[in-house]
């Protein structure tokens, strides 16, 4: 047996031991085995291969030769899964592309399997070492080339594609290496061993099955030196992708070396653009002022985190906040920056919510301070008329009852002195009489004003009862309210009013009585408030009493019964 027979199989060996490698050292996921599978199916050729020259039985050489081209038909599909991967494109097989991709691989093995009329392969020389290929060994290397071509548009696509790391176009060279030497050395052995047969005395074995290895060593390269398999880095980029936050990893140079999924809605920018800061500002509305004091710290590359708030208007508005990192070495200097977009619309738009409500919430507040103050000048003119005298327009006995109630305790707990006027219309039945009602009445009314405008602002006038008027004059002494008495009596009786139906003028007169506190001595706080009031209005009208008994149009003084309170 030719020592070049074991060329195969030592290749096969080799393939198996970068195999085992790659699967015990790389960290892979369940959807990357197909590497392995991949991997199995470029083993197969090389030990079929050593297999076929081995066997001297042309059932088993059958076999052999099946089997490696089948590997070799599936191959072309493994080859263009693998570059999907390594492209970064696996998101876009479905259901129906998988099933396209695979359909022209598996009607090819199954016509290498069943080899119909021998239009696959023919043995000579009563075995398969030596044989000859029919038309559906070319149908096969048309389906490897048409996989091939379609690796070579994706991995083109892929170097040319904006949105592509540069470390995906790194491993897209590496990779189109791989399929150059692959496809350099299977050219050379179908030339050689299929083509140029006939005028090639000899066999020169192990040139597609080299060109596997060597292919093979540019993905174990391209699998460990970016790993691609990596489970870490896989997850890495998946949870970059997941975070709500747009995420954008700028080098030195402001060129974006990473980008996830939600940085898209925010603006139009993929992997290997140049970021503008100023330019990114000048396109949006900045929230709160001017974005210089930013944009200054920005460019400073300082070792600092700030941020600011944007608002970005395409298809709706949103708010973002935008913050920039830097990214530091072991010495802290700058290499870099991580500038992060946080969604805040949704909060914004709280904020804006509640702000509304609290402006409507204020607003009825007003409305209801205005209905308030509404009610109590309402309330407060309830209470007028529930204190005043509607015809003379005075305070009623009952808002007199009340004030005195209080204030004379004060006054005799601190010896302040008060006085109090009790007077009465003179013959003032005499005058309903003879005028009537409406005309008392008007008298009444006019009594009243004429006595308001002799007294003093403090003291306070009060229809007493019918034609009487009682009057309360805080810190004043006999002398003084006899002086205002007086004051009051002339002013009512120079007061002459002008009758309606009647030619003349009707002249009025009052009686006044006067009691006045000041004798502190013998005075003391009543028990009895009320009590002690009422002996107050009953001293007084007795002194009303005498100035009627003597003649009226006259003032008398009346003096309190002590040791009663």
């Amino acid at each position: 047996m030719s020592p070049l027979v074991w060329y195969d199989l030592f290749l096969f060996v080799l393939l198996f031991g970068v195999y085992v490698y790659v699967f015990a050292t790389a960290r892979i996921t369940n959807l990357h085995k197909v590497y392995f599978l991949f991997h199995g199916l470029m083993m197969l050729w090389p030990f079929c291969q050593f297999a076929i020259v081995l066997s001297d039985n042309p059932g088993w050489q059958l076999f052999y030769v099946t089997l490696s081209f089948v590997a070799v038909s599936l191959l072309g599909s493994g080859w263009l899964l693998l570059t999907i991967f390594i492209t970064g494109y696996a998101d876009l097989l479905g259901k129906k592309r998988s099933f396209l991709l695979f359909t022209p691989a598996i009607v090819a093995a199954v016509g290498v399997m069943i080899n119909p009329l021998n239009w696959f392969v023919t043995p000579l020389e009563g075995g398969y070492v030596e044989r000859a290929y029919g038309p559906w060994f070319w149908f096969v290397m048309i389906v490897l080339v048409s996989y091939f071509v379609a690796s070579l548009f994706i991995l083109f696509g892929a170097l040319r594609a904006s949105d592509k790391s540069p470390t995906i176009k790194k491993q897209v060279k590496i990779t189109l290496w791989g399929i150059f030497v692959l496809a350099i050395f299977a050219a050379i052995d179908a030339l050689l061993n299929v083509v140029l047969r006939a005028w090639i005395p000899f066999i020169i074995p192990g040139l597609t099955s080299l060109g596997i290895f060597l292919s093979d060593l540019f993905f174990v390269y391209v699998i460990k030196r970016y790993n691609v398999f990596d489970l870490v880095s896989i997850a890495h980029e998946d949870v970059i992708n997941t975070i709500p936050y747009g995420i954008l990893v700028l080098d030195e140079n402001d060129t974006i070396i990473e980008a996830n999924k939600a940085s898209k809605s925010v603006m139009d920018l993929h992997v290997g653009d140049c970021f503008d800061m100023e330019a990114f500002l000048g396109s949006v509305r900045v929230e709160g002022g001017s974005s210089q004091p930013f944009l200054d710290q920005y460019k400073k590359k300082e070792n600092k985190l700030s941020q600011i708030e944007v608002i970005v208007e395409r298809d709706i508005e949103r708010h973002f906040i935008l913050q920039t990192s830097p990214i530091v070495d072991t010495f802290q200097l700058p290499i870099g920056y991580i500038l992060t977009l946080q969604d805040v619309s949704q909060e914004r738009y709280y904020v804006k919510e509640m702000n509304r409500q609290n402006e409507m919430l204020q607003e009825r507040n007003h409305a209801l301070d205005r209905i308030r103050q509404e009610l109590s000048e309402a309330n407060r003119k309830l209470e007028e008329l529930a204190l005043t005298d509607s015809l003379t327009d005075c305070y009623n006995r009952r808002y007199l009852t009340q004030q005195l109630t209080h204030e004379v305790i004060t006054n005799v707990h601190y010896k302040t002195p008060f006085s109090l006027l009790l007077l009465d219309i003179d013959y003032f039945k005499a005058i309903n009489d003879r005028y009537g009602h409406v005309i008392g009445d008007e008298v009444l009314y006019r009594t009243a004003q004429a006595i308001k405008q002799s007294i003093r602002g403090t003291d306070i006038l009060t229809r007493y009862g019918g034609e009487e008027f009682m009057i309360y004059l805080p810190h004043t002494e006999r002398q003084l309210a006899q002086k205002i008495a007086e004051r009051v009596r002339l002013s009512v009786e120079s007061n002459h009013m002008m009758v309606n139906h009647e030619i003349g003028q009707v002249a009025i007169t009052i009686s006044i009585g006067i009691l006045s506190i000041e004798d502190f001595e013998v005075e003391h706080v009543p028990d009895n408030p009320e009590g002690y009031l009422t002996q107050l209005f009953a001293t007084v009208d007795k002194a009303l009493y005498q100035a009627k008994q003597n003649g009226r149009n006259r003032i008398e003084f009346a003096e309190l019964e002590r040791g009663v309170s």
